[in-house]
């Protein structure tokens, strides 16, 4: 059974970081994070291609870092500069489009 847990967000003043993780369990590597703000879409902002390919939305390019540890389970998204329109619930992804339960992080002052 494929599982995934996220945490590490939380609120944080405009221009702080967090650092999120994903912990997946059942053979499945993360490889996605994703977020969804409230009446919005949900919405890819970054992923491991393989290796060290990475690639981000332009919203969060040069802010946001994501890695992986070299056990391919734990996921891991450093969220820097953040900003108000950050505020979302981030959700981890599995190759094969397993889903976490979400984390909520609010940037707020």
């Amino acid at each position: 059974q494929v599982q995934l847990v996220e945490s590490g967000g939380g609120l944080v003043q405009p221009g702080g970081s967090l650092r999120l993780s994903c912990v997946a369990s059942g053979g499945r590597k993360p490889m996605d994070w994703y977020r969804q703000a409230p009446g919005k879409e949900r919405e890819l902002v970054a992923r491991i291609i393989s290796g060290d390919r990475t690639n981000y939305a332009d919203s969060v390019k040069g802010r946001f870092t994501i890695s992986r540890d070299n056990a391919k389970t734990t996921m891991y998204l450093q969220m820097n500069s953040l900003k108000p329109e950050d505020t979302a619930v981030y959700y981890c992804r599995t190759v094969g489009g397993y889903w976490g339960q979400g984390t909520q992080v609010t940037v707020s002052s």
